[in-house]
């Protein structure tokens, strides 16, 4: 699973928790992957909703600029699935080679 994937993998399962904003997302990521270039991650945004994966919408603001949110779809939430079972078999895969036992 290449660092494309895992983002991927990462930005649905979070939408799978609610619909949340690109800001928010982008905030979250980039906690857990510092390195991650903001335009990577919403260009990987666009391709979900482009796939049909996620949904954007302009959410209710009070002040300041309007928000884009994201929610997630019945297809992305098969799609997370499908990534997740993915990711699990990598999981397995480097077990058994003895990877995941530390230096």
């Amino acid at each position: 699973m290449l660092k494309k994937d895992l983002i991927e993998l990462c930005l649905l399962h979070l939408l799978a928790q609610g619909d949340q904003y690109g800001y928010e997302l982008l905030r979250r990521l980039h906690d857990a992957f510092p390195d991650t270039q903001e335009s990577a991650v919403y260009a990987i945004l666009r391709g979900l909703c482009r796939e049909g994966c996620s949904e954007q919408y302009t959410g209710a603001t009070s002040d300041g600029p309007a928000r884009k949110y994201y929610r997630l779809t019945d297809h992305g939430m098969a799609r997370y699935g499908e990534l997740i079972k993915q990711w699990r078999s990598l999981l397995g895969a480097l077990a058994e080679l003895g990877i995941n036992e530390p230096l």
